[in-house]
């Protein structure tokens, strides 16, 4: 009896899966050398890892205790508990369109122990600048907690790791994190926060370049004109422009597992309406906990195709996700929270844009949870019947944003942080902005309010789109998926066959 029913689960969950991967036309408009051809490929891909680790802890979380969260990039390595010795294993967890940063994996480990920035020309050996100018690819960690003061802006070179884990690492001060013209950073653990704007400085860049810079924007993490970076688990705050900043053809960016706070414009997504690299912009945004003290931008996209999926979204003042020069907007299984302000409910604003103009953009909203009267207003392909039903789901899937997201920002800060940086006072932007109408689009139906109970499509309901052309990696994910599942299924019947029952 038992071989049976776990081959029926089997079948379904495989059945689930292929569904997915079904051929459709070719996503065509390529303007970035390093531009994904099929971007719903990849957000199927995030799809299954997600189902995949939801449904891992599920089975396997009453015999390894709380270890497992279901969220796919955590689970991919805090379960060591020997993690510090295998730091670079972090490399392998990434997950959409960032997923293929390097940073500094196969480098070596490079141990900062002095926390100054006394001369952005020539670093100190062991300060943070000095390691992330380096050409070679370095895994940078650090000695003891620390705050480091920069002076300026703290320019990166590409295959760089900065992983906070193990300290409690606070970057502030002027300038903070430019990623420019480089390629595989990642960033992890990190408090980034009182940001303010620098330049018309030399600043060195690599061993052998030092070049002039202007005034910066004063932008927690600003992001010109790269690929393939990956910011997860940071918390960011009261920066004078910007947490995170990506424009001028940036591309292949994951955002996931952060913390945001206490700032007006968060994160914009795109450097002009008419600035064409943009197009190929493609960013993935999950699991992060929009919180206390925020107004706008979460993002503020432009031209590209932005995934935002399973964030928690506690706070606004002005509206979450804005847009304009009609980008990709694809929202799955996120919580939105409306605030208090019967002006401030829609999720969504049209920036600039008269409603004519933007009927025709692709934004979607699939399996979000919609609380204190908050509203998402699809237009495009979002309009579509099999989006219809996506306006709300039932109180199940909100548990399973607590799970995927009880862990943004930096490990160890409270998930609703307040103001965590006595003795900053004011040096960025902060709340108080004021706030707008929001304004109320014709022909909006939130459809019903039910999510099936189907546990698979507790973030994911219904189907996104057809999914693009089976790439390579997609066939190693199928296999890999399948060869998992099918160990922890024997498993799962030679130790507890319960579980499984519970879940048919």
């Amino acid at each position: 009896m038992l071989l049976p029913m776990s081959c029926i689960l089997l079948i379904c969950l495989l059945s689930s899966f292929s569904i997915q991967i079904k051929a459709t036309k070719t996503f065509s408009n390529l303007t970035l050398p390093h531009q994904h051809p099929y971007p719903e490929a990849v957000v199927h891909e995030l799809q299954q890892k997600i189902n995949v680790s939801l449904f891992r802890r599920e089975l396997l979380g009453k015999t390894q205790g709380s270890c497992l969260t279901g969220n796919p990039v955590d689970d991919c390595w805090r379960c060591d508990a020997n993690w510090a010795a295998n730091r670079q294993k972090l490399a392998e967890c990434g997950i959409g369109f960032g997923r293929a940063a390097m940073g500094g994996k196969n480098g070596q480990i490079y141990v900062v122990t002095d926390s100054s920035d006394s001369d952005p020309v020539n670093p100190v050996p062991g300060t943070l600048r000095h390691a992330v100018i380096q050409d070679e690819p370095l895994w940078i960690i650090f000695s003891a907690d620390m705050t480091i003061n920069l002076r300026h802006e703290l320019i990166f070179n590409s295959f760089k790791t900065v992983d906070g884990r193990g300290a409690n690492v606070q970057i502030t001060g002027h300038g903070c994190i430019t990623l420019q013209y480089i390629s595989n950073v990642i960033i992890h653990n990190i408090h980034v926060h009182h940001c303010k704007p620098s330049g018309n400085t030399n600043i060195r860049a690599s061993p052998t370049h030092v070049g002039f810079r202007g005034i910066s924007d004063g932008d927690g993490i600003s992001i010109f004109g790269s690929r393939n970076i990956w910011i997860d688990h940071c918390s960011l705050s009261y920066c004078t422009d910007g947490l995170i900043d990506a424009i001028m053809g940036s591309t292949a960016i994951t955002i996931s597992n952060n913390h945001f706070g206490h700032h007006d414009e968060v994160m914009l997504l795109g450097h002009s309406d008419k600035n064409t690299p943009d197009r190929g912009m493609q960013v993935t945004i999950a699991f992060n906990h929009f919180g206390e003290g925020l107004v706008q931008r979460m993002p503020r996209c432009r031209l590209g195709y932005i995934h935002v999926v399973n964030n928690d979204f506690t706070q606004w003042e002005m509206y979450a996700i804005g847009g304009s020069a009609n980008p990709t907007i694809n929202s799955q299984g996120n919580r939105y929270t409306a605030p208090s302000d019967p002006n401030a409910k829609e999720v969504t604003k049209r920036v600039e844009t008269d409603d004519k103009e933007w009927s025709g953009w692709n934004w979607r909203t699939e399996g979000d949870i919609m609380v204190n009267g908050a509203f998402f207003v699809p237009s495009g392909g979002g309009m579509s019947a099999q989006y219809a039903q996506a306006s709300s789901v039932q109180p199940k899937s909100a548990v399973q944003i607590n799970q995927l997201t009880m862990y943004a920002g930096v490990f160890g800060d409270p998930r609703d942080n307040g103001d965590i940086y006595p003795g900053f006072n004011g040096a960025g932007t902060t709340t108080g902005a004021g706030t707008t109408t929001g304004a109320t689009s014709k022909g909006y139906n939130e459809g019903p309010n039910s999510d099936g109970g189907d546990f698979f499509g507790m973030i994911f309901k219904g189907s996104s789109s057809q999914a693009a052309p089976l790439a390579p990696y997609s066939s190693i994910v199928f296999v890999s998926t399948f060869l998992s599942l099918f160990i922890v299924f024997n498993l799962d019947i030679i130790t507890n066959y319960d579980i499984l029952l519970s879940l048919l």
